[in-house]
């Protein structure tokens, strides 16, 4: 495993930081926990392999590390094979390499991401492992702008949570120059995916023109900000959906509908969370339903003037009979 390149007996504080933030992310699992650890090659995920396999040693975790090939660049399993070596050196006791297949319609980024979670789930499956993923606060400082951007309401300006489910995310609390320095201090290679850099993708164009302006108008501070409100809108966010599972349970007919009096008369947020929650559980994809087909819906309940059904997506419909919102897969 490398070592500080730095002043011999001396830790860099980044590669404490990034050690200390894994242990306390992880703090309440037992030894003999099953870890994996979602490794792309970059800076972010190769500094949290190298805590993890430092951390695990102390805690007693078994951990590995899954390296998700896309497939969609020209040797990209050849650049998967040269990652899962690198996390060999650092340690990691089991490395393992998945190729998996993108769906060629809808956006690249929700596909790549769908596919990536796909896998990683079924990685972790058969010893309930939890897995680790690399996110910064700069990554959650881009999540929050492009949830504004699509008008999406408090759960999409909550940005990503620390913990959700089997994931877990430790290095939200630390910016990307903390992960690139442990690297650079541990003498880590790492990969630099040229999809980074291409603009065809809405979070490339945040982390390269719209966050450095608001950087430039605003001051440094921006980012820390950013990721500060995430974490208040999530607060919020997590009661209202509390309460709006309530609703949706006393507005639920049992079959598939929605009894219209329980939903009018409940306030405006409460109303649409259980509303998008009907939607999803008819199978229309979280990552497809926005604001506006939620708008779309609500206007069955408060304009209702005999229209035809919405389609929404994943095949999924809503139409109004009578007293109920009925949501049915095509």
């Amino acid at each position: 495993m490398p070592s500080d390149r730095r002043t011999p007996g001396r830790l860099d504080p980044a590669v404490a930081d990034v050690r200390r933030a894994v242990r306390t992310a992880l703090e309440d699992l037992e030894p003999g926990r099953c870890l994996i650890v979602a490794c792309s090659g970059g800076a972010d995920s190769m500094a949290l392999a190298a805590a993890t396999v430092f951390e695990g040693r102390a805690a007693g975790w078994l951990a590995r590390a899954v390296v998700v090939d896309h497939a969609l660049q020209p040797g990209s399993a050849a650049v998967a094979a040269l990652v899962a070596s690198r996390l060999r050196a650092l340690g990691m006791s089991e490395v393992g390499v998945v190729e998996v297949e993108v769906a060629p319609h809808g956006s690249p980024e929700a596909a790549a991401r769908a596919a990536r979670y796909d896998a990683l789930e079924r990685a972790a499956s058969d010893d309930d492992a939890v897995v680790l993923l690399g996110h910064t606060r700069d990554d959650q400082a881009e999540t929050v702008l492009l949830g504004l951007a699509r008008g999406s309401g408090s759960r999409s300006l909550a940005g990503m949570a620390p913990v959700q489910g089997r994931y877990r995310r430790p290095l939200l609390e630390l910016g990307r120059v903390t992960t690139r320095r442990t690297c650079d201090a541990l003498g880590i290679e790492v990969w630099d995916d040229p999809h980074n850099a291409d603009r065809r993708f809405a979070r490339v164009r945040v982390r390269h023109g719209a966050l450095p302006a608001l950087k430039e108008a605003l001051g440094p501070g921006v980012v820390e900000a950013l990721a500060r409100t995430a974490t208040a809108a999530r607060h919020d966010a997590d009661a209202l959906d509390l309460l709006a599972d309530e609703l949706y349970a006393a507005a639920c007919t049992g079959d598939g509908g929605l009894r219209v009096a329980a939903l009018v008369s409940a306030p405006d947020a409460l109303r649409r969370r259980a509303l998008r929650l009907a939607a999803l559980e008819a199978g229309s994809p979280a990552g497809e339903l926005f604001a506006r087909h939620v708008d779309a819906v609500e206007r069955l309940l408060t304009h209702w003037h005999g229209q035809a059904a919405i389609d929404l997506p994943g095949r999924v419909s809503v139409a109004r009979r009578g007293d109920v919102l009925w949501f049915a897969a095509g």
